[in-house]
């Protein structure tokens, strides 16, 4: 008795195996655990940023002479704005001035992030447009690329001292002395990559077709900047939050008047050793931010770029 015929297909063992689905670059960012704890952190930290007003258990500038160089955790009793008075828990402690370190450095992390992501946005902008010339327009390759080596040969913080110097302190300031030492890497970047794509056969073939100049540029050689572009503009943000520091903490940065994890170090430097908690909380969120946001530019290097993928 012979058994009933199935009504399966019976696979052949000539025919091709499926080759497994090709993950995605989003699913290749979130496997990577750089970029998903770096993210998290700089979500944390912005958020905080954010709401500020929200958490802040005070004034961050209200000074409380009363109140002087208090340690975590203990209390006070300010003036509202109302005339009343109330008693405020300094979960930080507070500085020489009796200002509460908590809500200076949540209202700090507002203007640190906000500098290092302006600082990286108009760096990129810059040097992409700069970077796209040079690369593309043979005669003025060599003119720019010896002006951008120029500014590399000066140190970033010598150079960004000299532009604060130059111009009166606030934020708009040390944002233009931070982004002038950081667009020629930028530039360098963009050149090169520039320099790389021109001499692909696709781009040689649009060229002798007669595509526009313009045209040329955004649709073959702009799209191979995006992924390295983005890289280098975590890198960028998390130096320019941590220069911004430096020039805060040696008082040519920001304005005391306004909060900064730089300018709340500075002016709690002199009492470090009886009082460490002036420097230790805003170092902690400084080192933090600028970790995450170094390890969001690795996982997204090692994702994002096709050598780094084939080593891994």
């Amino acid at each position: 008795m012979t058994a009933p015929a199935s009504s399966e297909p019976v696979a052949s063992a000539d025919a091709p195996i499926a080759a497994p689905a090709k993950p995605t670059v989003w699913r290749k960012l979130f496997r990577s655990p750089s970029v998903v704890i770096g993210l998290a952190i700089v979500l944390v930290m912005v958020f905080i940023g954010l709401i500020a007003p929200l958490i802040a258990t005070a004034d961050p500038t209200a000074i409380n002479p009363g109140a002087r160089n208090r340690v975590p955790m203990a209390t006070s009793t300010m003036r509202l704005d109302d005339g009343t008075r109330a008693t405020v828990t300094h979960y930080m402690g507070t500085d020489t001035l009796g200002r509460d370190v908590f809500s200076r450095v949540v209202y700090g992390a507002r203007v640190s992030i906000f500098i290092g992501i302006a600082v990286a946005l108009l760096s990129i902008s810059i040097g992409l447009v700069i970077g796209m010339i040079a690369g593309y327009i043979r005669w003025l390759d060599g003119i720019i690329m010896r002006i951008m080596d120029g500014l590399m040969a000066i140190p970033a913080i010598l150079l960004a001292i000299a532009v604060v110097s130059l111009s009166r302190a606030g934020i708009v300031s040390v944002i233009i002395a931070i982004v002038v030492p950081e667009v020629p890497r930028v530039v360098r970047l963009v050149r090169s990559v520039v320099l790389s794509v021109r001499e692909e056969p696709y781009v040689e073939a649009a060229v002798v077709s007669g595509t526009p100049t313009v045209k040329l540029v955004l649709r073959h050689i702009l799209p191979n900047t995006v992924a390295p572009l983005i890289v280098q503009g975590t890198f960028i943000c998390a130096s320019a939050i941590l220069v911004e520091a430096i020039l805060s903490f040696l008082g040519i940065g920001i304005p005391p008047d306004i909060p900064t994890w730089g300018n709340i170090m500075a002016e709690g430097r002199q009492l470090f050793r009886i009082f460490p908690h002036n420097i230790l909380y805003p170092g902690i969120f400084l080192a933090l931010t600028v970790l995450a946001v170094n390890m969001l530019g690795d996982g997204l290097r090692d994702t994002l770029d096709p050598k780094m993928e084939k080593r891994g």
